[in-house]
């Protein structure tokens, strides 16, 4: 095995079936320090925001080998904000 770092991997979201992409929406939306702003917001309310920018390409799914995480990031707009 080397220790070659490896470069994270843009997965495409329409690529997993619902129940997974569901539930990688609802890791990222309960991560501590996430930010939707100054008023509350239901998970369901965080999760179809966060779907809305993953369609828009507001934001992307991102596969990182090294750790073997997968996390969602903004391609340049404010994520999380809906």
């Amino acid at each position: 095995m080397t220790n070659e770092q490896q470069e994270p991997v843009v997965v495409p979201h329409r690529d997993l079936d619902g129940a997974t992409l569901q539930s990688v929406i609802e890791s990222f939306a309960l991560r501590e320090g996430t930010d939707y702003g100054e008023r509350e917001h239901s998970l369901q309310q965080k999760v179809t925001s966060i779907l809305r920018q993953l369609d828009s390409g507001e934001a992307q799914l991102v596969f990182d080998p090294s750790s073997q995480t997968v996390d969602i990031q903004s391609t340049g707009a404010r994520l999380g904000r809906g």
